[in-house]
């Protein structure tokens, strides 16, 4: 066969071209570090690598909202141990309001304390706002100031029922706020089961306790009301249905006073014509109890029955304070448990990413001895094809004449 001078030179240029062209290849490997350059290279392990990222960048957005949820938890946490602090701060002045020696101004000045720092902290805390200004406790309106002081005094809410939500997992959404009606204004009256008070005409010295329930079956549900028809003597009526339930009952302070599953005690001496009223439990605001309280500490002691009003009133108050504090320890214990799971969630996370990352690289990461060692060969045979074609080239038949 017989070969021209030209198709040598093309012989040795593609040669030598497709050294340059492997050579050039295996530094570009080396100095990004990648065995794939572009998905023709390897287009199984190219679309490996392609869903991987795609699983990796989806948990790197649940890791960003795991971020997001643990920062505005944190915010909520706090809030709810403050407004507990708040409540025992208020407890302790209900209590102290109790001693038999305070005069009615010191009474009126403790409660315009209890009105200008306890109260008003106590809205601020219900209206804190995570770091970007949404309101935690307002539901799904974050924008919307949960709390707001109504003309008559009394704080209203402004929000909805609704939680908002953050993507925390494939198949896990968070709850990132609260709704302030939940935390502030489902406190349960009175034990939680049913609400005794004194009627607000009486003129007696009796004092209502808050009683417990006997047998959980035997509740009704009804409303019922103790009428004393004399010092020493009362009589039952469900104002529900309006039957007398029982009359002529002995009266002895201190005993029970029994009604279908539960059971309280009266103290003191009840005058003629004085009642007490036995209600169904029902939600009541936090911040109605503390206002209450303060309306209470600001009316003055005049006469005795005056001071068994005070007593009673202190009772309820105390009693709506620890329910209060109870409820809010019970959302507080909540915002722990997704505190929890969020630190769980972003371990779960980190480790998956690390996953992400190993099986990316051990897709498309370059074998850096294997390369080197790729990149001597091809600069060997680069070298040994320039060199032939020198020689080659140099080859003339007048070289022998």
């Amino acid at each position: 066969m017989r070969l021209s001078t030209n198709t040598i030179y093309e012989l040795s240029l593609a040669s030598m071209t497709s050294q340059q062209n492997l050579l050039q290849k295996t530094q570009q490997q080396i100095s990004m570090g990648k065995r794939i350059l572009t998905p023709s290279d390897d287009p199984v392990a190219a679309a490996q690598v392609l869903n991987v990222a795609q699983r990796d960048s989806i948990n790197t957005q649940y890791a960003t909202n795991l971020t997001v949820a643990q920062e505005s938890l944190a915010l909520s946490e706090t809030a709810l141990g403050s407004v507990s602090d708040l409540i025992q701060s208020v407890r302790e002045a209900a209590v102290y309001a109790g001693n038999g020696a305070m005069t009615n101004t010191e009474r009126k000045i403790l409660a315009d304390a209890l009105l200008s720092n306890e109260l008003q902290e106590l809205v601020g805390k219900a209206n804190v706002t995570d770091s970007s200004g949404r309101y935690l406790f307002s539901g799904y309106q974050g924008g919307t100031k949960p709390f707001s002081q109504a003309p008559n005094g009394l704080i209203q809410y402004d929000g909805d029922q609704g939680q908002r939500m953050i993507q925390a997992a494939a198949a896990r959404q968070i709850p990132l706020s609260d709704s302030g009606s939940n935390i502030f204004e489902s406190v349960r009256s009175g034990n939680g089961y049913f609400v005794t008070a004194a009627g607000g005409s009486n003129t007696g010295s009796g004092v209502v306790g808050t009683g417990s329930v006997i047998d959980p079956t035997l509740l009704t549900g009804q409303n019922y009301r103790i009428d004393f028809t004399s010092s020493s003597v009362y009589s039952v009526t469900n104002t529900t249905t309006g039957a007398l339930v029982s009359s002529n009952n002995a009266y002895v302070s201190g005993g029970a006073v029994s009604l279908p599953g539960l059971q309280f005690d009266i103290k003191g001496s009840p005058a003629v014509g004085d009642t007490f009223n036995v209600n169904p439990s029902s939600k009541q605001s936090l911040f109605t109890t503390v206002v209450d309280l303060i309306n209470l500490l600001k009316t003055p002691i005049i006469t005795q029955a005056d001071s068994t009003k005070l007593t009673n009133g202190l009772n309820a108050a105390l009693q709506g304070l620890d329910n209060g504090l109870d409820h809010v320890l019970v959302c507080r214990s909540s915002v722990g448990s997704r505190q929890n799971e969020v630190d769980s969630l972003q371990s779960i996370g980190a480790d998956l990413g690390q996953q992400y990352q190993k099986s990316m690289s051990q897709l498309q990461d370059v074998d850096y001895a294997k390369a080197i060692s790729d990149l001597s060969k091809q600069q060997a045979n680069l070298e040994a094809a320039q060199k032939t074609f020198n020689k080659v080239s140099g080859l003339s038949l007048f070289n022998y004449m």
